[in-house]
């Protein structure tokens, strides 16, 4: 489905919405279909859908600013012509690969995510981006899942727009950061409720401990990652640094 053909409304009061709980109707031929944001699944069986909602309406710009971020840290730390093997944690439907692809020059991208509609939507519309793509729970991993991704010898690990509200688990983005060597790129972004004392996530604890330990943070940029759906900038923190060692 075209996106420009796309039957997309939306809520016209929506500002006691969680992020989480954001939505909009999309009319089909078998009729209108309430989605939340957050249906992955569901919003990329859609050709175009989660761009249209999530780029288009709601102006996100977490693959472009990240991206970015990773290439000026690497051109001030003299690595721009460093060739990464990237670990795209949470890829979902290849987005941040292709800006990523765009950005540095990569010798590897690998994607990871849970739902297999996240794959079917980046073989449809970005096959060339991925070297590989799994499909997996990096919280409870087993060992040939382990062993398939730590023979890529990563040294880059990128994560947008998927940490917190319950996607992506601290264990398993633990479990992600450790897989990739020593002295990597790690960058991501995270919303700044999640860095703060009103924290339910888990993610609060868990960088505190790992800053300074197993992760030295060269920058953090604090930014509007998109728009909500009453039109209010939802700010997130975006983090580049590099791993030093196992968390």
């Amino acid at each position: 489905m075209d996106s420009c053909k796309l039957q997309i409304e939306y809520p016209s009061k929506a500002s006691m919405l969680e992020q989480n709980e954001e939505w909009f109707h999309l009319t089909t031929d078998e009729g209108q279909q309430r989605i939340r944001i957050h249906e992955y699944d569901r919003v990329y069986d859609v050709p175009g859908l989660y761009e249209e909602v999530v780029y288009n309406k709601l102006q996100c710009d977490s693959p472009q600013v990240i991206t970015g971020l990773l290439k000026e840290a690497m051109e001030v730390h003299g690595e721009k012509d460093s060739a990464l093997r990237v670990l795209d944690f949470g890829a979902g439907n290849g987005i941040v690969g292709e800006y990523l692809q765009e950005a540095v020059d990569t010798e590897a991208i690998v994607g990871v995510d849970i739902i297999d509609e996240a794959k079917k939507a980046v073989d449809r519309d970005r096959p060339d981006i991925y070297d590989d793509y799994y499909v997996m729970d990096l919280s409870i991993p087993d060992d040939k899942e382990m062993q398939a991704l730590d023979r890529w010898n990563f040294n880059a690990l990128i994560t947008v727009a998927a940490l917190g509200f319950g996607d992506i688990p601290t264990q398993a983005f633990i479990n992600a950061f450790n897989l990739v060597e020593n002295n990597s790129w790690i960058v991501f972004n995270i919303k700044d409720r999640f860095l703060g004392d009103a924290d339910d996530s888990g993610y609060n604890q868990t960088m505190r401990e790992m800053i300074g330990q197993s992760l030295n943070v060269h920058r953090k940029h604090h930014y509007c990652h998109r728009l909500s759906m009453a039109g209010e900038p939802l700010h997130y923190y975006a983090i580049v640094g590099r791993k030093e060692n196992n968390f």
